[in-house]
This record gives C-alpha cells, structure tokens and sequence, in this order.
C-alpha cells in the first residue's frame, strides 16, 4: 500500500485549497478512503470520508466548508477546502479506512496546510 498526498500550501485564512490522495497497492474502488488531520501537539483527527460509491460523512469542523471526492479511475481521492481558518492548519493524511497493518492504519508521508495572516 502505497499513499502519497500532496497539495498542501500556507493560504491567508478565508482562502482554499485542494488535497489530492493518490494511492497504489490496493484495490481503490473497494475501500473507504479516509482524511485525517494533526496539529502540532494534538491527536491526529478526522476530517472526512468517503465510500467507494460516493457517499461521504464530515467531520463537525469542516461540515459545510470541506468537499471529499474520488476518482476511482486514477486511484485517487481528494478534499477541497473551502473557507479555511486558522485552526484548520496541520499535517493533512489519507488513509483506506478498512486496512490495518500491524494493528494500525495505513499512512503516507502527509501534507502541510498552513493557515495564518
């Protein structure tokens, strides 16, 4: 399992930006991808999904501001995020919800997403 996200950038608070997931090692269409988010001394935390079939579920914070897509051809999934605050700044992650190595989940290098003035 291979996942490598990208896309993260420092943006004025307001702004937007998309995060791209693009995985291998798996069969993608299968599986719920998952993002997750960690802040600096803080637990990693959810932030969306979404099933292989579309359907998606969001986590309080960014209900209504974050939009979680995929394309199932590319392998590849995707948060946008709208309307960003500074509390929304941290290392964003993706992850394939139903797989477990060693107990844990499956993680990728992860991707920085700066929001500040």
């Amino acid at each position: 399992v291979q996942l490598v996200e990208s896309g993260g950038d420092s943006v004025q608070p307001g702004g937007s930006l998309r995060l791209s997931c693009t995985t291998s090692g798996f069969k993608f269409d299968d599986y719920t991808i998952g993002w997750f988010r960690q802040a600096p001394g803080k637990e990693r935390e959810f932030v969306a999904e979404i099933t292989g079939r579309g359907s998606t579920k969001y986590g309080d914070s960014v209900q209504g501001r974050f939009i979680i897509s995929r394309d199932n051809a590319k392998n590849t999934a995707y948060l946008e995020m709208n309307n960003l605050k500074p509390e929304d700044s941290g290392v964003y992650y993706c992850t394939p919800m139903g797989l477990r190595i060693d107990g844990g989940r499956f993680w990728g290098q992860g991707t920085q997403v700066t929001v500040s003035t």
